[in-house]
Order: structure tokens, then C-alpha cells, then sequence
């Protein structure tokens, strides 16, 4: 999806939003507040992923009193990559910030994000010095996903980054030529390459309500990263057969000469159990691994839209 039409913006601010009503003024006025200290021809894109509170009203009131505030609103809720998605299909800035809409990222930090953009830079990403508010699990087993990623990718994911973080419009145009259903959009940035650098902060206590991202959501986009830039679990699942049937045989080679040369029966119902219980685990392991790549496939083939926009003001301007 292009652009609505030709006007462009010195930046373009994405915000993803899911039930933030009592955040929205707040944020909007920290955001603003810093944009005019960089250009007057700025662009807020509120993308409202089906929220079931108030917060599409908020961002209507926000619209109607200042001319440079966009809204895209969803008919239900796809997920925040694919908000940050419509975003980066709407926006027409010459650079473009992404910034979650809770306010742990502090918006007071896209001057510092934009100055070094102007050195250069294609990306300038936001890397987490501190993360209050975040629990020990979460903390973790981020820092450990990502590891686990650069390890088993060719690309370089900084770890301790989100999705905060300005973009050149070069990238912004490549990223819109990336259909894939299951987005993983800091991955497909570092894929990218093009000049990359970052700025440090300390990331903030959420003030209202509670993360959207649930112990299964990360989980998820855990699964939906490592499947879109490694097929090493494919590879693993291989060698993984490969090993447990030499095991069986050479099981089976001492099972026969147990029986015909030494004359003694190998007995014990209960190693046996635990042997077809352990084979059945690897197996329906194995095929969940497979069945995950399986399932990337048939939603690309199916070519869906990304999303469902109900209404937006973006074409009207």
C-alpha cells in the first residue's frame, strides 16, 4: 500500500495504540512538544489496532485540534507489527520515528534519535539501558532470545532493542516491498543493512494499565523472528532423526545379537515404554517445528490483507 497522497513531511511519528485512552493526551503533547524543536512540518500517525476502550476517540478529539495529526483506525485487532505495518504504508515523512504508545519509551528522545539520524544514519535504534517496571522473567528471556537469534541468523539483531527507533525513507520504501503475514519488523530492518547505529536510555515504568504483551504473544513473536530469518530448526530436526535412527539401529544390532549369539532375552517393559514415549515426543516435536514453517507458507500463499482500515483521515489531507 503507497502513500495517500503527494505531501510529504520533514518526520513522520508511527504510534501503534491498543487501549491507551488515559495515556493519549500526555503522549500527544510530549511528542508535539519535541517535533517543534526539530520541524513544523511534522506527521503523528495514530494506528488504532482495535482497541475496546476509548482511546479512538481520543485520537479523533487529537485530529480535530491539530491539522498535522493522522489516525488509521482498524475494524479489529491485528497485532502490534502489523499497526506499526499500516503505519510505515501511510507515512510520508523524510525520516519516520516508531514509537510504542504506553510511554516507556520517552518521546523527549526522538531529537536525540533525529540529530543522530542526520549524520548519516538509516536507522538509529533505541537500546534499553535500563528497563524499569519489566520483571526479571521478561528481562531475561529477551536478552537471551536475541542471542539465541544472532546466533542461529546471518543478520546482526541488537539485543535490548525494541521497535523505538527513526528510520530514513529509503528503508520506509524497502520495508513496504516485504509482504510476509508474519512480521518481524526490527529483524527485517537489520536485515536490511544500510547504516545503522544507536542511542542509549533508560526505558520507563508503564504508568497505566497492563502490557498487551502476554506470556503467549511473546512467545509467539519469538517463534514468528527465529522462523522468518533461520531455518535451523529444519536443520536440527534433520540431524535430530538423523541421530535417534542410528541410536534405534544400533539398539536393534545389540538387541539381535543379545537373542541369537549370547542366548539371552533383553527384558523390560518399562525401558521400552520410555524409549516409544521419548521417540513420540521428538516426533510430534519435530512436526511442530516443521508445521510452524507449514503455517508461514499457507498464510502467504493465501494473500490476505495485512489489515482492515475502517476509517482514516489520512486521504483527506
Amino acid at each position: 500500500m503507497k502513500s495517500y497522497n503527494n505531501r510529504i513531511f520533514d518526520i513522520s511519528v508511527l504510534v501503534p495504540i491498543y487501549n491507551e485512552e488515559k495515556i493519549l493526551p500526555e503522549l500527544y503533547t510530549r511528542i508535539r512538544e519535541t517535533l517543534i524543536t526539530i520541524s513544523e512540518n511534522y506527521e503523528i500517525v495514530f494506528v488504532n489496532d482495535g482497541s475496546t476502550d476509548n482511546s479512538i476517540l481520543e485520537i479523533l478529539k487529537l485530529s480535530e485540534q491539530d491539522k498535522n495529526v493522522f489516525y488509521i483506525n482498524f475494524s479489529r485487532n491485528f497485532g502490534h507489527q502489523i499497526a506499526v505495518t499500516a503505519g510505515i504504508d501511510s507515512c510520508r515523512g523524510k525520516s519516520v520515528v516508531i514509537i510504542d504508545g504506553d510511554l516507556q519509551d520517552p518521546p523527549e528522545l526522538i531529537k536525540e534519535l533525529y540529530d543522530k539520524h542526520k549524520e548519516g544514519y538509516d536507522v538509529v535504534y533505541a537500546k534499553r539501558r535500563k528497563r524499569e517496571g519489566e520483571t526479571w522473567f521478561k528481562r531475561v528471556s529477551a536478552k537471551y532470545f536475541y542471542k539465541i537469534l544472532k546466533n542461529i541468523t546471518l543478520i546482526d539483531i541488537p539485543v535490548d532493542v525494541g521497535d523505538y527507533r527513526i528510520i530514513s525513507s529509503k528503508v520506509v520504501e524497502y520495508l513496504r516491498l516485504m509482504p510476509e503475514q508474519n512480521k518481524f519488523l526490527r529483524g527485517q530492518i537489520a536485515w536490511l543493512g544500510f547504516k545503522q547505529t544507536e542511542v542509549l536510555f533508560n526505558r520507563d515504568e508503564r504508568k497505566f494499565g497492563k502490557t498487551a504483551y502476554t506470556l503467549n504473544k511473546m512467545l509467539s513473536f519469538a517463534i514468528d523472528g527465529i522462523a522468518a530469518f533461520s531455518d535451523v530448526p529444519l536443520k536440527l530436526v534433520t540431524k535430530l532423526g538423523f541421530f535417534i535412527s542410528l541410536f534405534s539401529f544400533i539398539i536393534i544390532i545389540y538387541a539381535l545379537i543379545s537373542n541369537f549369539i549370547l542366548k539371552s532375552t533383553i527384558s523390560g517393559w518399562t525401558s521400552l515404554i520410555i524409549s516409544f514415549t521419548f521417540i513420540g515426543g521428538i516426533q510430534l516435536f519435530s512436526i511442530g517445528i516443521i508445521g510452524e514453517y507449514i503455517s508461514r507458507i499457507n498464510n502467504n500463499v493465501r494473500n490476505r490483507p495485512l489489515y482492515i482500515i475502517q476509517e482514516t483521515n489520512i486521504n483527506k489531507h
